[in-house]
Parts: structure tokens; sequence; C-alpha cells
């Protein structure tokens, strides 16, 4: 009897521990971000403007995490686009937990390209007679390079 009771103990704690932990305010991956000038990840492509690539603060929801490891995950960028996100040192691993939480992470944004015609770098603008045919897609037209990534709420 004393035996059946402590496997029954054993395997009870086992379950507690292998609990989720939740991620508190102000944990950081990588290094601190600045937060002096921090943009909304929904406001990041008109700041950006004509821009290609930009360096800056920003503040988003994840949407879900895709690769724990080298920190590769999605964020809302509002009216159903996201913005691909992934850490520039790939020996930082990020927990599935940062699903749903918003978070302030500083890196670099760029632009997604066509390479139609090996045109590389003509950007996602296309003009002329390819206008009305080439099929740009609104769910993947950022990248954010993340240095450092901080958990807000």
């Amino acid at each position: 009897m004393k035996n059946c009771f402590l496997i029954l103990l054993i395997s009870l704690s086992a379950n507690a521990f292998a609990q989720h932990i939740p991620l508190p305010h102000g944990t950081v991956f990588g290094s601190k971000p600045s937060t002096t000038e921090v943009i909304g990840a929904t406001h990041l492509e008109a700041f950006m403007a004509k821009k290609t690539r930009i360096s800056t603060t920003i503040r988003g929801k994840v949407l879900n995490v895709i690769k724990t490891k080298g920190g590769w995950f999605n964020i809302d960028a509002g009216n159903g686009s996201i913005i691909a996100a992934h850490f520039k040192n790939i020996g930082i691993n990020t927990p599935k937990a940062l699903k749903g939480k918003t978070i302030i992470a500083e890196g670099v944004a760029a632009k997604q390209f066509l390479a139609d015609d090996m045109q590389h770098f003509a950007g996602d603008a296309v003009s002329g007679k390819k206008q009305h045919r080439v099929k740009v897609d609104p769910k993947r037209k950022l990248t954010f390079e993340v240095t450092g990534l901080m958990v807000d709420k």
C-alpha cells in the first residue's frame, strides 16, 4: 500500500513540474531593446513609406512561434498582414509561451522583393504591362531581423 501511494505521489508531482511557466513582464531575449521611440507593428509599413530597410523598435503581438531555435515567429501587423520575424543571432531560443504576448522588439525591418524578370532589387511595386499579372502576397510583405526582444504584456 505504501508503494502504491508513493508511485501515485511521484506521478502527480511530475505533472506539476512539467506545467507551463508564464513569461513575466520584462523578460529579455538577446539584447535589451531601446524603448525611447517605439512604433506600433500595425503602423510599421506606413512608417517605412518607400524605404526598403529601416532600423527601428516595434511593439506588437506575437501570433505564433514557428521555430524556437533561432527565434522564428510572426507578429500581427493588422488588417490580416503579418511580419515574419527572426533573431539575428541564431543562438537565441524563444519559448512557445511567447504566443499571444505583446512584445517590444528592436531590429531591422525590410520589405520583401519580387524577383520578376531578374530584378531582385526592384521592390514590390510593379508597373507597366506586368502590373496586373504579378501576384504580391499581402500576408508576407515585411520581415524583421530582431537584435533584442522584451516581453511587454
